[in-house]
């Protein structure tokens, strides 16, 4: 069966040409110019993907994946932007986008940005039946599931992703490009700070004292190394 593929432009000329490729590329697609239709169709049509522009009306595309995010519900985000704003980027990463391009973009690009996202959320739900543990942490790779404290956690798609491959390499040192490299599988213009916002969000999640971790160490001038916590 055909992946789903949501689409969110208010630019008439990019919505048909962005679905045009992604249908040429296999993909089933439908789309919104709208916010507000946006996040009325992604939750009754519950897409694979959502392509979504940042700038939209009656509710931009921050406040589409932010509400999507509230409501825990994970479909991976490929956000679209016309500014070329570190700013924009890194809030949109911050409220749970999976990845993000900036305008003008070649749709080429898009169409093989979705189908790496795709294919490694299909790999996630596949591989490692083991279960991970360190500490107080449990991971459940095939089951997009984590447990911290005994509790459930919530985890975007990226972030589990991560977190999956960081307990995989545990005690090892990993670098800011091996973690891009690995987790997002493309070349990202050496921007790690994506890298950064990530783990960030999972030292919030499993840290009791942010600045001083007891999981995920940071190695300076090197990386990360999530360990055995030494209480």
């Amino acid at each position: 069966m055909a992946k789903k593929i949501l689409v969110v432009d208010d630019e008439p000329s990019i919505v048909t040409l962005l679905a045009f490729n992604l249908k040429k590329a296999g993909y089933e697609v439908i789309t919104a110019t709208k916010g507000t239709d946006a996040l009325r169709i992604a939750k009754e049509a519950r897409p694979d993907l959502i392509v979504l522009d940042l700038m939209l009306p009656e509710m931009d595309g921050m406040d589409v994946c932010k509400q999507l995010r509230q409501e825990q519900w994970f479909v991976p985000i490929l956000m679209l932007t016309a500014k070329d704003d570190e700013l924009d980027k890194i809030l949109g990463l911050e409220l749970g986008a999976d990845d993000y391009m900036t305008k003008p973009f070649s749709p080429r690009e898009v169409v093989a940005r979705v189908k790496a996202i795709l294919r490694r959320t299909d790999l996630g739900k596949q591989e490692q039946n083991e279960v991970l543990k360190i500490g107080d942490l449990k991971v459940y790779p095939n089951n997009f599931e984590a447990i911290f404290k005994d509790e459930e956690m919530v985890l975007t798609p990226k972030e589990f992703e991560l977190l999956v491959y960081m307990m995989q390499h545990k005690g090892r040192v990993l670098t800011r490009e091996q973690l891009l490299n690995a987790v997002w599988n493309y070349d990202f213009a050496g921007d790690t700070r994506i890298v950064d916002v990530h783990v960030s969000h999972l030292r919030e999640k499993i840290e009791d004292v942010t600045r001083k971790p007891l999981y995920i160490k940071t190695v300076r001038g090197l990386g990360y190394k999530l360990e055995e916590p030494k209480v």
